[in-house]
């Protein structure tokens, strides 16, 4: 079996290689060249070296290995990459060991800048909330130059998979559910990471991850199997990786899970066919943190050797490590069973990006302490921070005009485990800066904008034990206050890598303090802080106020209230469907129908649905409320027939129909209503955000055209069918304010 293995594999390669001779390369003038000249010069174990990737020997996001001597390796050009390593006084360190081996080829730096560098930023599916592309590539841009500044290269972001299942704790890592505005995610944040080109000194290279389908991980359970059809690989988890090559990402890196049976690290058919051949990447290939020896305990390889094997055959063209590559790619060759031209493919395509980054004009470019201390953390890039957070902020209930909030309050009682919190505001998969850092937590920034009202505190309980001894002074605190705002949620370490959740319930007893807290009769407003969508029944049913604030950054405190004192108003819309119980999950919006589709959560005689529990979502993608209110209306299409390459524009007038000024997110879905295969019951293909004052009103205009009726047939053919579709406009995916027809004809 593994010898068919490897041997498609090869057969694969040689059509890869085939097809990029075919396209021109896309490096600046000259660099093909070089690299050309530096590889005759190079060793095979200098090649190797190249395709070899430590980390630095302190905290990581993988075990820590100190085995060996690194610096010695590095002098010896044992070492391409280093990840793990920043700042400008240590990367010059290392380089400046690189510089002594014979021929002097820079390392490349990589550190996971996922939601900021020095200054944090939301975390990126709360980001994905603001539906803000450009706010969103901002975010990326500062992280961008902060990282640049400080020496790395090379960001291991944006994480681009579509993600169905809250249980999954790297929801928080990615840009929710949908496809569609999960490509226009990817695309921005990869912009945002490489500014203006590799070789500016405010860009680093971006990583599209995971490739592929690491988010369909079965049970919502991290690095565990995928299984599923092509057909769903290719329409729903692949175009996020397709925006961001076209997009220029620089690299990519492969996941840990196994697709369909093969790990995706030994994946030939994702990485050769796909990647490199159908859509002509001409960046490298990274592996996740030792997952090229991980192979082993997926069953696929006996040892490191085969891994080695099979995974470079694959086109996996840098080790993180697992020490795979370094101790058995030289006598894979010897042997025949890797050809040397594999080994200078992956090689050719490492050296090129440090030509790009231009580290062989100046190693040291990046590694500049002056420049480093002048970048870091400026007024503008906080002030950048606070209005991304302000903008992730999704409003989801507000009975009674609780919010915003009265400056003429006497006093606001502040209860919750997360009031104080600063370390918590920063989310997972953020950079550690010990003591420098400053995260302005929720009660910070309520004293920033409370003027005369009195803040009364009590943290009534901790996030997850059970104790209820805190209850009595949250409840004595909040019968003195005019308003209470909770804050609740999940600690920092809760969502992210391996932080899956079976129970995504507000943890410990969070949700019965919040049920005393209610009984006191006081107006209460919930501010929900976490990376992923939480269940909180008891809570949506009761309390007249809910907020999701996610985990924000630096600025978290003040950009909550920025919201909750109505200085801004929330314009978030959720990325995520949120579900009633986890026995929902997988829940989407973007389903397809059954042949016994129920016409409502009451209907339940032989229907598709829960007896036990309506199966509609506690909230639906796309939903998130203003403080004022919108009307849609005037609906028109240019035309009520697609034929050709002739588009059809639909018309609408969105008007402020409340008092204060705000943004509405507008969403166009579309619904192919007979086809072969079948299509989901609807699908987002466009949305545009819009600032109005009061009673003021606009026209907004979609263009459908043939792309965004095409999609995957069962050949895997990208095509298009004739027919009926149905147009349905709104505020989000089950909240159509207008809805028409067009037909698409031959």
């Amino acid at each position: 079996m593994l010898k068919k293995i490897i041997s498609f594999t090869l057969i694969t390669f040689c059509f890869s290689i085939a097809y990029s001779q075919k396209k021109k390369s896309p490096t600046a003038p000259g660099i093909d060249e070089k690299v050309e000249a530096l590889l005759q010069k190079m060793t095979l174990d200098e090649k190797i070296g190249q395709l070899n990737q430590y980390t630095g020997d302190w905290e990581a996001t993988g075990p820590v290995t100190n085995s060996g001597n690194k610096l010695e390796d590095v002098k010896q050009g044992k070492i391409g990459s280093m990840l793990n390593v920043k700042g400008a006084k240590h990367t010059r360190a290392l380089q400046e060991a690189a510089m002594q081996s014979r021929l002097k080829i820079p390392l490349l730096f990589g550190l996971d800048v996922i939601h900021g560098y020095r200054v944090t930023f939301p975390i990126p599916l709360a980001e994905a909330a603001s539906w803000d592309l450009e706010a969103i590539e901002k975010s990326a841009r500062i992280a961008g130059t902060e990282a640049a500044a400080s020496g790395i290269h090379w960001t291991f972001a944006p994480m681009v998979d579509i993600a169905r299942d809250p249980r999954w704790g790297r929801v928080m890592e990615g840009a929710g559910e949908d496809t569609y505005l999960g490509s226009l995610i990817a695309k921005a944040r990869v912009k945002g990471f490489q500014g203006k080109g590799l070789g500016n000194l405010d860009a680093v290279m971006a990583c599209a991850k995971h490739f592929a389908a690491y988010g369909a991980a079965i049970g919502g359970r991290d690095y565990n199997s995928v299984d599923m059809g092509l057909r769903t690989l290719w329409e729903v988890y692949l175009p996020p990786f397709k925006a961001a090559v076209d997009a220029g990402a620089a690299t990519f890196m492969n996941s840990f899970n196994d697709i369909n049976g093969i790990p995706a690290t030994g994946n030939s058919y994702i990485q050769r066919d796909i990647l490199k051949g159908k859509w002509g990447f001409k960046g490298f290939v990274v592996s996740d943190w030792g997952s090229i020896g991980e192979m082993i305990q997926h069953g696929y390889v006996k040892d490191n050797y085969e891994a080695a094997e099979v995974a470079i055959n694959a086109g996996s063209d840098m080790d993180m490590e697992s020490r795979s590559y370094i101790n058995n790619l030289a006598k894979l060759v010897k042997e025949g069973k890797v050809k040397e031209e594999v080994i200078n493919d992956a090689v050719r395509r490492i050296l090129v990006k440090k030509f790009e980054l231009g580290l062989f004009d100046d190693p040291y470019r990046f590694s500049n302490e002056q420049r480093e201390k002048k970048t870091l953390n400026t007024p503008e890039f906080l002030e950048a921070a606070r209005d991304v957070a302000r903008k992730s902020i999704v409003l989801l209930k507000n009975e009674k005009q609780v919010l915003p909030l009265s400056k003429d309050l006497k006093s606001v009682a502040l209860i919750g485990p997360l009031v104080k919190a600063e370390k918590d505001m920063q989310g997972f998969w953020s950079i550690d800066w010990g003591k420098e850092d400053h995260l302005v937590s929720l009660y910070e920034g309520m004293q920033n904008q409370a003027g005369k009202t009195r803040l009364l505190y009590a943290k009534g309980c901790e996030i997850s034990d059970t104790s209820k001894a805190g209850f009595a002074e949250a409840v004595s605190t909040a019968q003195q206050a005019d308003v209470v705002v909770m804050a609740m949620g999940e600690k920092y370490d809760m969502s992210g890598e391996a932080k899956s959740r079976a129970n995504i319930h507000l943890p410990g007893n969070q949700e019965e303090l919040i049920k005393a807290i209610q009984a006191t009769g006081k107006p209460v407003v919930v501010l929900l802080m976490a990376g992923r969508p939480l269940v909180f029944n008891w809570t949506a049913d009761n309390v007249p106020a809910i907020v999701y604030t996610w985990w924000l950054g630096s600025q978290a405190g003040n950009a909550i209230a920025d919201v909750l004192y109505g200085n801004y108003n929330p314009s978030g819309k959720l990325p995520m469907t949120f579900p009633r119980s986890e026995g929902q999950i997988p829940i989407y919006y973007n389903y397809f129908n059954t042949g016994r589709p129920a016409k409502d959560d009451n209907d339940l005689n032989y229907r598709s649905g829960y007896i036990d529990m309506q199966k509609s979502p506690r909230y639906a993608f796309g939903y998130g409320l203003s403080y004022t209110t919108f009307e849609y209306g005037n609906l028109k299409l240019s035309d009520t027939n697609i034929s050709g390459n002739k588009p059809v524009t639909v018309s609408f007038t969105l008007k402020n129909t409340g008092n204060v000024a705000g943004e509405e997110v507008a969403q166009l879905y579309l619904q192919d209503m007979v086809a072969r295969p079948v299509r989901p019951v609807k699908e987002l293909k466009d949305f545009k955000k819009v600032m109005l004052k009061p009673g003021e009103s606009t026209t907004i205009t979609f263009t459908i055209d043939k792309e965004k009726l095409s999609f995957y047939n069962e050949n895997l053919e990208w095509i298009t069918q004739p027919g009926e579709f149905k147009i349905m406009i709104g505020s989000s995916s089950d909240a159509v304010k207008l809805d028409g027809s067009f037909t698409l004809v031959d």
